[in-house]
């Protein structure tokens, strides 16, 4: 008799946890709602007291939405830290570094911004924004040599991609490939007619 007590009462706890699991989604899926819905119309404190109304630390899903609202909302010192907890949640996470990104930069935070990338490449090595991005950092740093490792992986997956090519273009110029460069600012302006980047690479060539 004792065991079928037991057994009964195990039963109504696991019944009530997902009775009260189903509650916690449906009031999770209404915030979600309203936030994608007071989004739409940049209505962005209410889509962030939406979803702040139902926050748990231990969420990804959570973290990373309040990160996107503050960063659209131009709050980007208050979207950081959601960007950060996402990521230390999901250490894999490529989008939450991306995300986490994107407020770095607007606050100047280029140290961190270049962390992030490399992160991400350590993950994936192959990651066409990262490796672009890195690319974009390098070059403007004038290191042609190391901007042009990191736009080749991107050319290798995207071979007729115009921005790609003609950044390639330029880092074998300025690297002194002239032969190469020559090749890849014609291959920019079959992508792109008339291109004024590739005619002036080619005339600075010529």
């Amino acid at each position: 008799m004792d065991i079928l007590k037991k057994t009964g009462l195990l039963l109504f706890i696991s019944l009530a946890f997902i009775s009260l699991n189903a509650q916690d989604f449906e009031k999770q899926m209404k915030a979600f709602e309203t936030s994608y819905a007071a989004e739409a119309k940049g209505e962005y404190a209410i889509a962030i007291q939406a979803v702040s109304g139902i926050y748990k630390a231990d969420s990804y899903e959570i973290n990373i939405r309040l990160g996107w609202l503050y960063y659209v909302s131009g709050r980007f010192s208050d979207a950081l830290p959601y960007y950060q907890k996402s990521i230390e949640l999901m250490p894999m996470s490529i989008e939450a570094r991306l995300g986490y990104v994107n407020p770095a930069a607007a606050l100047g935070n280029w140290a961190q911004v270049e962390k992030q990338y490399q992160d991400i490449l350590k993950i994936d090595p192959m990651n066409t924004t990262a490796n672009y991005r890195m690319g974009l950092i390098s070059y403007g740093r004038e290191d042609f040599p190391t901007a042009l490792k990191y736009f080749s992986k991107v050319l290798n997956l995207y071979p007729f991609d115009y921005d790609t090519a003609i950044m390639v273009a330029w880092s074998q110029l300025k690297s002194g490939k002239l032969r190469e460069a020559k090749v890849m600012f014609q291959k920019a302006l079959m992508i792109k007619p008339g291109d004024s980047s590739a005619l002036e690479g080619l005339s600075m060539i010529r």
